[in-house]
């Protein structure tokens, strides 16, 4: 399959995202704008030297687009039959003859034998390196490759969210009658949205950070006793090599990790 291609399913909720952050943007940019025209606003704007935060803000927006479009499209880091070929020696010569509990399992889906911290993913087809969980969001697996642009993502989305917040909360001044709510129903449905927005992409970025500072991942957190590599662990988490070392390779290594030397070599450290 070509990778990034866009299902039905995909396509709806990319469109979905994009037309959500304009909307909204250009609501709170029309607000701002007051009674006046547009136009005459920006020239005020102007004079005053008042247009840099607008103009930083739609690029800060654009920037939040873009990357929601490379991490939704991108390779999450598929397991192919041709890297089968290349790792099983590799993984032979890696693995212990003595360690019977835990072996390379052969996918019973796409019948390629997964690397270690693999999973198949039923809606993608595919099984993922390093698998964390598939998004609904970005209507895609989030792997062992996208997972570091997934959390810059996230960070930019939630400064945009915030800034766009503080816009939305100042424009607001509560008056007790009706013709003030008709005139501001879309700032304060705009506001409400955007605070569970935020509520839910902060507690999204805090526990991927943790997770990530513990080199481990959604799926191995929630069902750590269905997988036998950690379950017959002699170690809680035999990836984790401290905060530093799991932060700088996850953000900074520049190719795929071998993970069964990594749980091999630490398993067979003298406690």
């Amino acid at each position: 399959r070509a990778y990034g291609a866009m299902g039905a399913g995909g396509l709806w909720v990319r469109t979905a995202h994009t037309a959500l952050s304009g909307v909204l943007t250009l609501g709170l940019f029309l607000h701002r704008t007051g009674e006046a025209e547009p136009s005459q606003h920006l020239q005020k704007e102007a004079e005053r030297g008042a247009v840099l935060q607008p103009t930083l803000f739609v690029a800060l927006l654009g920037c939040s687009v873009l990357l929601y479009f490379r991490v939704s499209l991108m390779d999450p880091g598929f397991v192919t039959a041709e890297e089968e070929a290349d790792k099983s020696e590799e993984q032979c010569m890696v693995i212990p003859q003595a360690s019977s509990s835990v072996k390379m399992r052969r996918c019973g889906y796409c019948m390629v034998k997964q690397p270690m911290r693999a999973k198949h993913c039923q809606l993608c087809q595919h099984c993922v390196r390093r698998y964390d969980h598939h998004c609904p969001w970005i209507e895609n697996c989030v792997g062992e490759k996208n997972h570091p642009l997934f959390i810059v993502y996230l960070s930019v989305q939630l400064v945009v969210l915030l800034w766009g917040g503080h816009v939305a909360w100042s424009g607001l001044f509560f008056k007790q009658s009706w013709e003030w709510l008709w005139h501001n129903i879309f700032l304060l449905i705009s506001f409400l949205l955007i605070v569970v927005f935020t509520i839910v992409v902060l507690l999204l970025l805090i526990s991927h950070l943790y997770l990530i500072s513990c080199n481990t991942t959604t799926w191995e957190f929630m069902s750590y006793h269905r997988i036998s590599y950690l379950r017959h662990s002699e170690l809680e988490n035999p990836f984790d090599q401290g905060v530093i070392r799991n932060l700088w390779r996850f953000f900074c290594s520049c190719h795929l990790t071998a993970w069964e030397k990594i749980y091999f070599h630490r398993n067979h450290e003298p406690v």
